[in-house]
């Protein structure tokens, strides 16, 4: 059986990026030596040739040190012992087997990733559903997406995203609901904001705290957390009476608008129920209203503040209910778009990654059980809905599930109420990870066996975005080590079930060729998903094929941008089903012990748990510490102080994080973000402070409002280590790592004393080498260490309100000339080159720090954001550093106004 793909031999490799749902095209340009030069992909429709922050540092991640690259068996000491692939499956078909035989197939359970590709997806869902007879598998794709699928369903009768990106260009009005699109999808904000800027379209967002994208916006509405539904169902109301609703597209394609209609009024009978729903000003919610009822192309986006919410799917359902009413949708510039957040989130519930999904976009019906088992021939086809991801770790702690295979994900850091999630996985009787990276918290949970993975940029199979665009995701590096695709593990374990004849894949291509088979299967247009015209595809076909967005069906080859313009939806009656919405509720409630609500969310530079970003450190440069963002106010009302640190605690669990202070965050809320975990940091893995409460539809977990309280921490010093490898801190310490030139930072907050730093320092660097210099009486130490003529490690402790001078120092330690005659300097913290220390980096993509940002601005009160792209380059590239750029050159002028009022 082949398991890996042909690399090219000359020239750049079209791929596609491993991180958001945007689906970026990338040229990747291997060095011979294990990395590559990586580019965007202008030939893609998905970016055009731009990247993101992350997507430009991906050559920064490419490296072998933290990967597995053996199979690894737990033994009895709790160590891991480098086996053999034969005996790792072996011992792995043998525990399903045994389990499977003492207490039936639905003990058994796969946990996925949108990480996966399509190919290893379908397979993985093949064997569980199809063959072992277990329902129970689910994915990461259920905290992502999943409120947006039961919406979908249950309006349109299919999980059809109707639109396409060129949308967003096209548009005159674009509406951004719980999306801070400037960071979490930075290359699609940058389309809008050249259409606002070319075309004149507005952009109006809506989210409780005020981020960077509402920065360049022309109507920001914080509403309050929870409150969507209410907003929405207010619009619909005001549409009817205004006469604004497409009575001819209502009475042709849809059902139950009366209803719905009579529902919303209940909602939201007046803007002036919407204002007390929402909180917002009555001024604002009709300009919102008049807006959206006077723009025919409209696009209203959202992302995880509509979907990780307890009435997730109904917040959907109002949002497309709207554009319904209207006939706004499959036009150009005008319908609803879910922003997807995993690279293949899609294709995994193109294959039913989903618990409650069969393949191809099918659901657990008896017919459709039955077509799916005869088209596989399977054996032992799930009969019903499997346990959703949230519930399923309740039933491995229940040990009603005793066997787990976790792949491409990290759910003891992602999951919510975490610290449980992790005592439940050391209480499986069969627990395996498939992974390519040991820094996993997950691996904490003591599995039997971990299995290494191919890892991007060695994978070979297809991903598919948000506007539905299936792209190839292309080979480029040799598997290092005895890695292998995730497709091949779990056909090699079938095999060992006895499934072999069903799972005899040669190839990715095969596999892709059967799922594109098993979409146009007696399907005549009966369902959503349909990429037939891929089913005779040969090696040769699969290897040279162009993005396309399904559906694709036979005779169609070039796919569908758009759809539902003509009303034919994939419900019974074809018609589109509007249903009434649940009383909205507010998504949290506070209480005298918990009067906070926390909500979570990524940053701008980091991906998930940084098992990838984390080794960068052109990404780590933004913001190197997991921090809380507070509202001014509340700083002062629970004795907060910026750059100090605060505990967050409620029932589930508790963090600790530094303090920043953002007048965006809204009175009685709490931003934390998702990305640090055990392995990253010490007290910041914020899954474990996060409620479990789902959404009754789409079981997708409330990740946006956990009450919490916050309570202030004080450590007596601050200060950070760099080191070529890993040093460990006094214990006790808060610390976050962060990734540096040439080995490995952390920066960290003690009360260990000036004098016990210097004993811990020499015990970590030894005494040879070592330069120090102490003042105990204000609580300072420094050293730096060489060795060899280089430097190797350098530690700087001080007083908490006197931080060290971190970019410094990183800056030495990643010179390779650096001299040892130079450490005194060094301990002074001056720069060595006698250049300005540029300050905490602003604009990852380029480099650039704040000091030099703030000194281009100063030249005068006539320099633009446009002059200090073309003098620095900062904002050049994704531009989700253009909001930070504006507030930077806002602040300068305004300091300079007042500096020349003073004079």
């Amino acid at each position: 059986m082949r398991h890996d793909a042909p690399l090219s031999s000359a020239g750049p490799v079209r791929t596609t990026c491993p991180y958001c749902g945007v689906g970026c095209g990338v040229l990747a340009l291997p060095d011979g030596k294990g990395g590559a030069a990586v580019a965007g992909d202008p030939t893609h429709p998905a970016n055009l040739g731009r990247l993101c922050s992350k997507g430009s540092a991906l050559g920064e991640t490419l490296g072998l040190g933290s990967r597995v690259l053996h199979p690894l068996k737990r033994n009895a000491a709790g160590d891991y012992d480098r086996v053999s692939w034969d005996v790792a499956l072996d011992a792995v078909a043998d525990g399903l087997k045994t389990i499977i035989a003492e207490h039936g197939p639905e003990a058994v359970a796969f946990y996925l990733s949108g990480q996966l590709l399509t190919e290893d997806y379908y397979v993985a869902n093949k064997l569980m559903k199809g063959f072992i007879g277990s329902p129970h598998v689910d994915t990461n794709s259920r905290l992502c997406m999943s409120s947006t699928v039961a919406g979908q369903r249950r309006v349109f009768g299919s999980d059809t995203v109707p639109g396409s990106y060129e949308d967003l260009d096209c548009a005159d009005l674009i509406v951004l609901v719980g999306s801070n699109t400037a960071w979490c999808h930075p290359v699609l904000f940058r389309r809008i904001q050249q259409n606002r800027a070319e075309r004149g379209a507005k952009v109006v967002v809506i989210d409780p705290r005020v981020t960077a994208t509402a920065e360049d916006s022309d109507l920001v509405l914080p509403l309050k957390p929870g409150s969507d539904g209410a907003l929405f169902a207010g619009l619909l109301v005001h549409l009817t009476d205004q006469g604004l609703t497409d009575a001819t597209y209502l009475a042709n394609h849809t059902a139950g608008f009366d209803e719905t209609l009579a529902n919303a009024r209940a909602i939201a009978p007046d803007m002036a129920a919407v204002a007390s729903h929402t909180g917002l000003k009555l001024a604002d919610i009709a300009a919102f209203y008049a807006l959206w009822a006077g723009t025919p192309a409209v696009v209203t986006a959202w992302s995880q503040g509509v979907n990780q919410s307890a009435q997730g799917t109904d917040k959907v359902a109002a949002i497309l209910h709207c554009h319904l009413a209207t006939g706004r949708i499959g036009r150009p510039g005008g319908g609803p778009f879910s922003l997807t957040g995993q690279p293949n989130a899609m294709g995994g519930r193109e294959v039913g990654g989903l618990a409650n999904m069969l393949a191809a976009h099918m659901n657990y019906t008896p017919a459709e059980i039955d077509r799916v088992g005869r088209f596989w021939n399977a054996p032992n086809m799930a009969r019903h809905e499997g346990l959703k991801a949230v519930a399923m770790l309740d039933a491995v702690a229940e040990k009603r599930i005793r066997a787990l295979w976790v792949m491409a994900t990290n759910p003891a850091v992602s999951l919510p109420r975490a610290d449980h999630v992790l005592s439940a996985l050391k209480g499986l009787d069969l627990f395996v990870v498939s992974e390519n990276v040991i820094s996993n918290d997950t691996l904490r949970g003591e599995p039997d066996f971990i299995l290494p993975a191919a890892a991007w940029g060695e994978k070979d199979g297809t991903v598919t975005n948000s506007e539905r665009r299936i792209s190839r995701q292309r080979a480029f590096l040799a598997l290092p080590g005895e890695a292998r695709p995730d497709w091949w593990i779990i056909c090699e374990v079938a095999r060992r079930l006895g499934f072999a004849q069903a799972f005899n894949y040669p190839d990715a291509s095969e596999i892709y060729v059967e799922h594109a088979t098993l979409s146009a299967f007696e399907n005549e247009g009966s369902r959503d998903f349909d990429i037939g015209a891929h089913s005779m595809l040969d090696r040769r076909a699969y290897d040279a094929l162009n993005p396309v967005q399904w559906p694709v069906p036979a005779g169609r080859p070039l796919g569908t941008p758009r759809l539902f313009a003509d009303g034919n939806f994939y419900t019974p009656d074809r018609r589109a089903s509007l249903k009434p919405l649940a009383t909205p509720a507010l998504a949290a409630t506070v209480s005298e012990e918990f009067p906070l609500v926390l909500n979570t969310g990524r940053i701008r530079d980091q991906w998930h748990t940084m098992t990838r970003t984390g080794l960068s450190p052109k990404l780590g440069a933004h913001i190197s510490e997991p921090s809380v963002y507070v509202n001014p106010a509340d700083a002062i009302r629970y004795g907060l102080t910026a750059g100090g640190f605060a505990r967050i605690e409620n029932g589930h669990g508790a963090v600790v994080l530094k303090v920043a202070l953002d007048a965006g965050v809204p009175q009685g809320s709490l931003f934390a973000p998702i990305h640090w975990s055990a392995e990253t940091a010490s007290h910041a893995r914020i899954g474990a402070a996060v409620q479990p409460l789902c959404d009754p539809f789409s079981g997708q977990p409330e990740m946006k409002a956990t009450p919490s309280r916050i309570l202030p921490v004080a450590y007596a010093s601050r200060g950070f280590v760099l080191s070529r490898d890993p040093a460990a801190l006094p214990a006790g310490s808060w610390w976050a790592s962060v990734a540096v030139e040439g080995g490995q930072g952390r920066l960290f907050a003690t009360d260990a004393s000036a004098e016990e730093l210097m004993a811990h320092s020499r015990s970590l660097f030894g005494e040879d080498g070592l330069v120090e210099m102490i003042d105990r009486e204000a609580g300072i130490y420094r050293c730096a260490a060489t060795r060899d003529g280089k430097l190797v490690a350098a530690l700087f402790l001080g007083p908490a309100a006197r931080a060290p001078l971190w970019d410094t120092v990183k800056a030495a330690f990643a010179d390779p000339d650096f001299a040892p005659q130079n450490r005194l300097a060094l301990l002074a913290g001056r720069r060595l080159d006698g250049a300005a220390d540029p300050g905490p980096v602003v604009c990852a993509c380029f480099g650039v720090g704040l000091n030099a940002i703030r000194a281009a601005f100063a030249a005068g009160n006539e320099v633009s954001v446009e002059d200090i792209g073309r003098q620095l380059k900062a904002g050049t590239n994704c531009g989700s550093c253009l909001p930070e750029l504006r507030r930077i050159g806002a602040s300068e002028r305004q300091g300079a106004s007042a500096g020349e009022a003073a004079a």
